[in-house]
């Protein structure tokens, strides 16, 4: 059977996962997967992300014709968009591993590399997610110019990445991150990449000191193979719902500081007489 032909079902215990399209070879990127064992719908910064995300962007979410994800992994912004919008989202991903366990009920999921350009998804997308991708990728402007390709005219890009480059710790080189951003250093990587950042947030600031302190952690920590569990496993109920509480006590948007940094980005329109 030839790759084009190839579709392949994966089984859980619980569920049926979506059939992976298969559009592109399956291939390594710079996760960690185990990342995938630990994030679910119930983890605390899921939730926090996502209520940011409606706050900066709801309206583009109901407004948009199409939707997909960029890095969907196991689905999880997926599921929050199925079950609070209605609406479904194309999810792209090369991590089969992560794929397997994607939890959409209602979304188009394919093993996707961008940088191949399908001429079918060819400006497809009004909007395009790319949520805890962009810190992963050392050459951006390649992905940013194969990503806009699937961008339709008028489209907006939603971005999510780490804040802070001075809270870089060994959970970032593990996670596979290459950086950590600014709105400073985003707006750099938009403006050279031919984007305008139109809306933008931090957010997780009531858990500044949490990062500093996880930094601290583990810089002292040997065991190279807990570190992604240690610096994201909340470990136990009521720490989830804790930091879950503590999460909310801010603003949306502000433009203090944060753990993280959520923007909307649009194709610079040229100018003219």
């Amino acid at each position: 059977m030839g790759l084009d032909e190839e579709v392949r079902t994966f089984w859980s215990e619980d569920m049926v996962p979506p059939a992976i399209e298969y559009l592109s070879r399956p291939a390594m990127v710079s996760m960690a997967d185990q990342w995938f064992e630990i994030a679910s719908m119930e983890h605390f910064w899921i939730q926090r992300r996502f209520r940011v995300l409606q706050m900066l962007a709801g309206k583009s979410i109901r407004e948009a014709r199409e939707l997909a994800e960029i890095g969907c992994g196991n689905g999880l912004l997926q599921k929050q968009i199925e079950g609070n919008y209605e609406r479904s989202v194309t999810g792209l991903d090369l991590n089969e591993y992560a794929l397997t366990r994607n939890v959409s009920t209602r979304s188009r999921v394919c093993c996707y590399d961008i940088l191949d350009r399908n001429p079918k998804l060819e400006g497809s997308f009004d909007v395009i997610f790319l949520f805890d991708v962009l810190e992963h990728i050392r050459d951006e402007a390649s992905f940013l110019d194969a990503l806009l390709f699937h961008l339709a005219p008028g489209g907006r890009l939603i971005v999510n990445v780490p804040a802070g480059s001075w809270a870089f710790s060994a959970y970032d080189r593990v996670a596979g991150h290459v950086r950590r951003y600014s709105i400073a250093s985003l707006s750099t990587t938009a403006d050279g990449n031919v984007l305008d950042i139109t809306a933008w947030t931090y957010w997780g600031l009531p858990l500044v000191p949490t990062l500093a302190v996880r930094k601290l952690w583990l810089a002292i920590q040997r065991n190279q193979d807990s570190i992604v569990r240690t610096g994201f496993d909340t470990r136990a109920p009521w720490i989830n719902r804790a930091l879950g509480l503590l999460s909310t006590l801010e603003p949306i948007p502000q433009k203090m500081m944060g753990t993280s940094l959520m923007a909307v980005l649009e194709r610079r329109r040229s100018g003219g007489l």
